[in-house]
């Protein structure tokens, strides 16, 4: 669900690959980078994981961007997470992020766009943070596919300066619409 108003909550970023990020006052979003600052920033493939596999590979994993309403859902299961808890840059409220088709666009803020890459593919580090959340950020639909609920990966099209408090405003890509897969 998408509310009239979806806001930014809180913004983190790390240098270094780490797993949780800091919150900050504000991030600087580079185009075709990502976020100044940050550990996963560049135009290559910074996942470890994936660099070592090729390390020329796009980087479709500049921001991370997670819903808060899934925090909401992991307190209720007796995770209590807090902003760049589980890697993320943006975090949000009010936006089904899930339900994005690949493509769109959020502004963030004033000036900044990212464009949705893909689903963020829940890994064992969640389970190294904390014990059972990998499989709690997992869910199975009615036909048996796995639900990922991680949140979205973007690219930076536009930079920017993004902050808490800051809107969001959502541009679909043309018809016809492809949904998120992992990346």
């Amino acid at each position: 669900m998408t509310e009239a108003n979806p806001v930014i909550l809180a913004v983190s970023a790390r240098r270094g690959h780490h797993f949780s990020k800091t919150p900050q006052l504000s991030i600087r979003l580079v185009e075709g980078e990502g976020v100044d600052g940050d550990g996963h920033r560049g135009v290559t493939v910074k996942h470890r994981s994936r660099a070592r596999f090729n390390p020329t590979l796009p980087n479709l994993r500049q921001v991370h961007l997670v819903h808060s309403e899934l925090f909401d859902e992991l307190r209720a299961q007796g995770y209590e997470l807090a902003a760049g808890d589980i890697g993320e840059n943006v975090l949000t409220r009010g936006i089904d992020l899930l339900g994005l088709p690949m493509g769109t666009r959020l502004l963030l803020g004033r000036e900044a766009v990212v464009e949705v890459t893909g689903l963020r593919n829940p890994c064992i580090q969640m389970d190294r943070f904390r014990e059972g959340l990998m499989q709690a950020t997992l869910a199975r639909a009615e036909d048996g596919s796995l639900i990922r609920k991680a949140g979205v990966m973007s690219v930076v099209v536009s930079a920017g300066d993004v902050r808490p408090g800051d809107p969001i405003a959502i541009e679909l890509p043309a018809e016809p619409h492809q949904p998120l897969k992992p990346v």
